[in-house]
């Protein structure tokens, strides 16, 4: 079962959701962070810190979990 994580706006970046999902301290772990974990956005590998997340996104962590962006109400 995926943990949901609320954002605030309509998009968020993968750098921004790992740090708001408290997987990691700081947005300058982020980068580290993704060189040593398998990250896949809707079933693809993507360690792009850039990468935009939508509502209804799943994010699916080596080791750690998976995620589902929702909407904050």
């Amino acid at each position: 079962m995926a943990e949901p994580i609320a954002i605030e706006t309509d998009e968020i970046t993968l750098g921004q959701f790992i740090k708001l999902a408290n997987i990691v301290e700081s947005g300058g772990m982020v980068k580290l962070f993704l060189q040593d974990f398998a990250v896949y956005v809707n079933g693809e590998q993507d360690q792009r810190r850039g990468r935009k997340l939508r509502v209804n996104d799943e994010v699916e962590i080596e080791d750690v979990g998976t995620f589902v962006v929702t909407k904050e109400e």
